[in-house]
């Protein structure tokens, strides 16, 4: 991924909350020359190496389920993004640009085809985005020999994290008073994405004690 320095985000405890909140991601491997991509949830080991480990599982007719072993594969985790319109700047020598937030992650794979194993990352699954349900469902709630059945239907893989790029495009290099503009324009959007754009350049603006109480 293309990161110039001003959008580099490089702090490994930011990364890894940053894949725990965006964990719906984009795995990404290839056959020759042509790439092939799955979406599926991916959930996030810290204590597994020096940068954690991916955990994930797919179906055993997924043809990338036969390509994970043999390849290194990446996997794309995306946040909020924004489009950013020139006249927000007040500023002359603008142009139009997005602001969004992205981690790669690169590192190598083992299967799980081990029924045991298998069950163990779905427990996994489950206990994660089921947490904040009300009433949390868990997979003893269910028939097991339904669970059972279904487990040589599908394949699970640990990626051991080998390199982890962010990239969190926030208007870094414009000055504080345009990036207050930006946050104040975005704001009064509608969008989920707009808001959430602007929150984290305003909590960058804090963080980097650039934060201004101009407003446009």
């Amino acid at each position: 991924m293309y990161v110039p320095s001003s959008f580099a985000e490089t702090d490994l405890n930011t990364l890894h909350r940053f894949i725990e909140r965006h964990s719906f991601a984009t795995l990404v491997t290839h056959a020759g020359d042509c790439p092939f991509a799955s979406h599926l949830p991916l959930l996030l080991d810290r204590s597994e190496g020096e940068f954690g480990q991916l955990i994930g599982h797919l179906a055993k007719a997924n043809t990338q389920a036969d390509q994970l072993q043999s390849v290194s594969p990446l996997a794309i985790f995306h946040g909020p993004h924004a489009y950013i319109s020139p006249t927000w700047y007040e500023s002359d020598h603008t142009v139009p640009t997005w602001n969004y937030q992205a981690v790669h992650v690169y590192g190598s794979c083992t299967l799980e085809t081990d029924p045991a194993q298998l069950k163990q990352i779905l427990n996994q699954y489950v206990a994660f985005y089921e947490a904040g349900q009300p009433a949390p469902w868990s997979i003893p709630d269910s028939d097991a020999d339904f669970v059972d059945s279904l487990l040589p239907a599908i394949v699970g893989f640990r990626i051991q994290i080998e390199r982890i790029e962010g990239k969190f495009k926030l208007n870094q290099n414009h000055s504080a008073e345009r990036q207050q503009k930006v946050i104040n324009a975005l704001r009064q959007q509608t969008g989920e994405n707009q808001q959430a754009i602007a929150a984290q350049m305003q909590g960058n603006l804090h963080e980097t004690g650039n934060d201004t109480p101009f407003r446009s």
